[in-house]
């Protein structure tokens, strides 16, 4: 079983979206288990304190490292859970689909949500976390950020999707975006579906979907279609 385990000061906030649609239809048919540890329980003081001042001055407060750590060596002590230990932060390298698909793939996740001006530098070094990002911005804690990659996850193991083939044809699962949808009514303010997508032409309506997601990428995504067009031409070399 896919299991995500999440340290956070706000178990609360937890399974918060996870527990709707797709992922909760999944969490209680036992297709993956999530777990919201609180790292508050791993302090040693009777209030429970998880962060100080910063060393060297300075703004705010910063999360502990030895209540941090031993919030972590109990999720999973160091070589009896091979599962990837994650900070979400801003720092970190941008999530994609692609490591989605491989942490999917895998046995699970445990996942570090900061809070503060962050978390003591010596825990990710000693504990060895990833960070990962979510985009050029910050957020207040990595709770938002953690259900985010849990639900990007979720619905890719085997069970969770209604049909397998959703997966194959959405956004940079080619390395293009998605092509756009269509359903009725057939003319809606005077704006009709393209007539190929009823044409009942299969190989049209592929071609006419690959040309719009080439499309989109092009105008929307030029970072990304610089990518799929260096891989393509990868691909085409003897």
């Amino acid at each position: 079983m896919w299991r995500a385990t999440v340290l956070t000061i706000f178990p609360e906030m937890f399974p918060g979206p996870l527990g709707q649609s797709l992922a909760g239809k999944a969490l209680q048919k036992g297709l993956w288990a999530l777990e919201a540890s609180d790292i508050r329980n791993h302090a040693t003081d009777k209030h429970r304190t998880v962060d100080d001042t910063p060393a060297g001055g300075g703004p705010g407060m910063v999360m502990k490292a030895d209540v941090l750590a031993r919030a972590l060596d109990a999720a999973g002590p160091a070589g009896t859970d091979d599962r990837p230990r994650l900070l979400m932060s801003p720092r970190g390298a941008l999530l994609t689909q692609e490591r989605v698909a491989v942490l999917a793939a895998g046995p699970g996740v445990t996942i570090v949500c900061g809070r503060f001006e962050g978390i003591d530098e010596r825990v990710i070094a000693r504990r060895g976390l990833e960070e990962i990002s979510l985009g050029d911005y910050v957020l207040s804690g990595g709770e938002i950020a953690a259900m985010a990659l849990i639900d990007a996850c979720v619905r890719l193991i085997p069970g969770v999707m209604g049909k397998d083939a959703s997966a194959v044809e959405e956004s940079f699962a080619h390395g293009l975006l998605e092509y756009p949808h269509y359903t009725r009514p057939p003319v809606w303010e005077d704006e009709p579906i393209p007539d190929v997508l009823t044409s009942g032409d299969h190989a049209r309506i592929a071609a006419f979907r690959r040309g719009e997601a080439e499309r989109l990428t092009r105008e929307r995504r030029p970072d990304l279609w610089a990518r799929y067009l260096a891989s393509r031409d990868r691909k085409r070399d003897p």
